[in-house]
């Protein structure tokens, strides 16, 4: 552990600016102490404040007692992305020529037709796929060529996933699906039990905590579904027709928590989804067609 001197860095805290004029870093991550609404310093306590892929601390700001990037940052960049699959000696074009950037807790909804081309962009931005054409940078950083072995380690410090199937382990309580990831990246002890606590209660489950998938009704397995994508305090969450196996007023309870994530937790959200009802909560709308995307609609608040 070492300090650091970075008073060119700052916070806009309690509607006051705050230096961080020093930082320490562990393993990439950067604490610091931040002062009160009083303006006393928390003593001892350490505050994280970037979790940045290469380890670099940037701009942030304060919401409450959740320290985040400076909404002005662009978290994902798509340069003239597509995708072609071969089918026979037919080359299919699923992607054609995408090009959008995401901002730091910007929620984007895409919709159109199946075969559109929406879950495969978000196959792309989730490294789940391979492009044939085009970029990706995630944090300033290109990503399109990234390895198997990075893009795991991508989705395990900054992506989170929702599927339209929910994905837990049958043999498992709920607080033990939401675990996984935090154990996957080797954290243990009681952080791990007072992180899962913490998303149970942002999702409504944690009076289910101790219950297995089967004993859920399927609003609340793609609850805990959510925990889970979000417990290791990603930046960026996909959620790919999270509300297709629900009922319209399951539907309409995910996609308001999902609304709450940016206000919450600082994410960038990405949804996939065919209903209008559901993308009317996202700050923009992209339409997409025949593999392109046709327009942007900015929603207002």
């Amino acid at each position: 552990m070492s300090g650091a001197s970075r008073g060119n860095i700052f916070l806009d805290l309690y509607g006051k600016p705050f230096s961080l004029s020093r930082l320490w870093g562990v393993n990439g991550v950067w604490y610091t102490t931040i002062p009160s609404a009083s303006g006393r310093l928390h003593r001892g306590r350490q505050v994280e404040v970037a979790r940045d892929c290469q380890g670099l601390p940037l701009h942030f700001t304060a919401i409450g007692s959740q320290i985040m990037q400076d909404p002005a940052k662009t978290l994902v960049s798509v340069q003239n992305l597509s995708k072609e699959y071969s089918r026979g000696q037919t080359a299919v074009c699923a992607l054609q020529d995408v090009t959008l950037d995401v901002k730091v807790g910007d929620f984007c909804a895409f919709v159109g037709p199946s075969g559109c081309g929406k879950s495969t962009l978000l196959n792309l931005v989730g490294g789940l796929d391979h492009p044939t054409s085009g970029s990706i940078a995630i944090e300033n950083r290109p990503v399109t060529y990234a390895s198997a072995m990075e893009w795991t380690r991508l989705r395990r410090e900054l992506i989170g996933i929702v599927f339209q199937a929910f994905h837990l382990i049958p043999g498992l309580t709920v607080a033990e699906n939401v675990a996984l990831p935090l154990l996957l990246k080797g954290e243990q002890g009681t952080a791990v039990a007072e992180r899962v606590v913490e998303v149970l209660r942002a999702v409504g489950m944690d009076a289910r905590r101790s219950h297995r998938p089967s004993e859920l009704s399927g609003g609340e397995q793609q609850r805990v579904a959510i925990a889970r994508a979000i417990v290791h305090r990603p930046r960026l969450i996909l959620a790919d027709e999270p509300t297709g196996n629900l009922d319209s007023k399951q539907g309409a309870d995910i996609v308001k928590l999902f609304r709450t994530l940016p206000q919450r937790f600082g994410h960038s959200v990405l949804l996939v989804t065919h209903s209008e009802a559901a993308a009317a909560a996202a700050d923009y709308v992209w339409h997409m067609r025949d593999g392109r995307l046709v327009n942007c609609v900015r929603q207002e608040a």
